[in-house]
């Protein structure tokens, strides 16, 4: 479903910021993989998420979605295949238009643009059967501005909008990072749910070791551009958080940064 090939991407090159922010990274995810991907601040996490996305283009390699050469293509035209939520609950959402104007867009995403209305009553029922899994009772809340959602009801939406036009690939970007902790409960265990309903694969940047043990089913640490460990199956489901900062040590001669953000 998605195969990155020798990716490179550089910062500011031939600069005094030069920065190798990807150095020959090569991926392969077969349909179905939730993979949760580890690292320090400047692993290349994000630049990561960015060319699969299409945001960044890399200098070197190929992108690949479901076999199709995307590597060209712009960030608005890989949408039809790639869903995604950020770590801001802002950045997924249109505040000024209503959860039903929000969805409509989302639903639109994958087919051939009309000059028509976009909430019709079949959808209106469709948006409802939908956010009723999300148990926040939204469905209820229609014509409700996004803007005066909380920031864990808008991260919902936004996972919803992500997912529910199944795209090929999902990307979680920090997506609980900035939420209370009940609230990044809540989204992660939604995150857990729609995962498996639609059977998503699903890439998820996060800073806190626990959670990416606790969900998916591989899990790869990243560090200096670079894919340093990946594990998966029985292997991920034995790792624990010392385990992980151990393997750490033993590739990179260097403890990692241990702070609580990454201890969770």
């Amino acid at each position: 479903m998605l195969d990155l090939s020798d990716i490179s991407i550089t910062f500011n090159e031939n600069t005094p910021d030069e920065k190798k922010a990807l150095q020959q990274v090569n991926l392969t995810m077969e349909k179905g993989e939730f993979v949760t991907v580890i690292g320090s601040n400047g692993a290349g996490k994000s630049t990561l998420m960015n060319v699969i996305s299409g945001t960044l283009i890399p200098d070197v390699g190929f992108v690949h979605v479901d076999e199709k050469n995307v590597t060209s293509l712009p960030e608005y035209k890989r949408s039809k295949y790639i869903g995604r939520v950020f770590q801001d609950p802002m950045a997924g959402t249109a505040p000024t238009m209503t959860i039903e104007e929000n969805l409509a867009m989302a639903y639109a995403r994958d087919k051939k643009r009309k000059l028509r209305i976009g909430v019709t009553k079949k959808r209106k029922e469709l948006f409802r059967d939908y956010l009723k899994t999300l148990n926040l009772g939204l469905e209820d809340r229609l014509s409700a501005k996004v803007g005066l959602l909380s920031g864990g009801e808008r991260q919902a939406l936004s996972l919803l909008m992500a997912t529910f036009t199944e795209p090929n690939i999902l990307l979680l970007d920090e997506h609980t990072a900035a939420l209370d902790p009940s609230r990044g409960e809540l989204i992660k265990n939604l995150t857990k749910d729609v995962v498996d309903k639609f059977d998503l694969t699903t890439i998820m940047v996060t800073h806190n070791m626990q959670q990416a043990l606790d969900l998916g089913n591989r899990l790869i640490m990243m560090d200096k551009g670079q894919i340093i460990l990946d594990v998966k199956g029985e292997e991920k489901q034995k790792l624990t958080i010392e385990k992980l900062l151990h393997e750490f040590q033993r590739i990179r001669g260097q403890q990692f940064e241990n702070d609580r953000a990454i201890l969770g």
